[in-house]
């Protein structure tokens, strides 16, 4: 944390409570993000990166990675998606999708929307779990971003 901002490497939205715990611990135990922040809908997670509802007033500085689940109440993933491609602050945001759907139509339409990656959730929890420690090293540790606003 610095004075001004709140630092977030990594913003997760999803709404699965199981599914999160899995993919934080995954992260948290490769030491790939020293902040995470998980919301459990598109909305909440506008509000951080756009300083809205219940963050308005909050100073969040852009986090590295946003990972978002694709079917979440209130905004979906793809919502989400658009909002954040077409404001000019956040465009160059890395946004992944983490989702169940493996629906060729939600995949091609990430994809026309700009997401950088699309990856398809494993049912089997070791093998989530292994996935996202692969994702979160690279996203965190090789991928090279433009540098955060904030």
């Amino acid at each position: 944390m610095t004075s001004e901002f709140e630092s977030i490497d990594i913003l997760y939205a999803e709404d699965s409570p199981t599914d999160a715990e899995v993919t934080l611990r995954a992260l948290k135990k490769a030491n790939l993000a020293k902040s995470l922040l998980w919301v459990k809908d598109g909305q909440e997670a506008l509000n951080v990166l756009l300083g809205t509802g219940s963050h308005a007033g909050r100073k969040w500085s852009q986090p590295r990675l946003v990972l978002l689940d694709l079917k979440m109440p209130k905004v979906d993933g793809l919502d989400v998606l658009r909002v954040i491609r077409s404001t000019e602050s956040l465009q160059a945001l890395p946004v992944v999708l983490l989702t169940s759907s493996s629906e060729e139509s939600d995949l091609i339409e990430s994809y026309k929307l700009g997401v950088n990656s699309y990856i398809v959730k494993p049912i089997d929890f070791s093998t989530l779990s292994a996935v996202v420690a692969q994702l979160g090293y690279y996203w965190m540790a090789i991928n090279r971003a433009p540098c955060r606003a904030g």
